[in-house]
């Protein structure tokens, strides 16, 4: 009998040496699939869809990752794709799309008093789904600051990435950039850059994402040496 034991020993100890144990950790946000340069057509998660989510979703009380709502957080594509609620290529059997889109005041997303998506970023949404509903990035290397306007230049990016906190009844610091006077009195008595430079004194915005490139600071700061005009 001993040698019946010592030779099941024998096999066991081979067996692990054998079959390493496989560790179980993953990445909490893998890498996005990065493009140097934009394409026209391709919505990109990092560059797009997630400052929208940050911005107007992953919020205190809502869907950020102290609060998780419903057990959702949208503060990353790993927490995004893990809360079910984007099913790739289809945008009709996607939770999130749906409750962007719902006519009934009580059920649609960002709830009141928050301002609802508007038609351009529901849009992005549903082409990024459409789109296979990628971790992805890109990186333009042109920075173009020649011609800086409000309406084309600054008023599309804290739209994206500024006014889904900033905006209803009680805006973030109390600072309503829906509105042009709103930003312009943030602009022009040093809040914004403050802010958005995370400079001393200042709160980094936006908050809980990442920092604006650095094109999109020298957009801002071209606008405001010029006296943030609205043009």
């Amino acid at each position: 009998m001993m040698w019946i034991v010592i030779l099941l020993a024998a096999l066991l100890l081979e067996s692990c040496v054998h079959e390493p144990l496989v560790s179980a950790s993953v990445s909490p946000d893998p890498a996005p699939v990065s493009q140097e340069t934009c394409g026209e057509d391709v919505v990109y998660f990092q560059n797009e869809i997630l400052p929208l989510l940050i911005s107007n979703c992953a919020k205190s009380g809502c869907h950020d990752a102290a609060t998780a709502e419903e057990d959702i957080i949208l503060d990353s594509y790993t927490n995004v794709m893990r809360s079910g609620v984007v099913k790739a290529f289809d945008h009709k059997d996607s939770e999130l799309y749906e409750k962007i889109t719902e006519d009934d005041e009580d059920d649609i997303m960002p709830p009141a008093p928050n301002e609802p998506l508007k038609s351009e970023q529901i849009s992005t949404i549903k082409t990024w789904i459409a789109q296979g509903a990628q971790n992805n990035v890109c990186t333009s290397t042109v920075c173009d600051t020649t011609s800086v306007t409000y309406v084309e230049s600054i008023l599309p990016l804290v739209t994206n990435k500024c006014v889904g906190c900033h905006s209803g009844k009680t805006p973030s610091g109390n600072l309503n950039f829906s509105t042009f006077e709103g930003l312009q009195i943030a602009a022009l008595d040093g809040r914004l850059m403050g802010a958005i430079s995370h400079a001393n004194g200042f709160e980094p915005m936006p908050q809980g994402g990442s920092k604006l490139s650095d094109c999109e600071i020298e957009m801002i700061g071209i606008w405001i040496e010029d006296n943030a005009p609205n043009n």
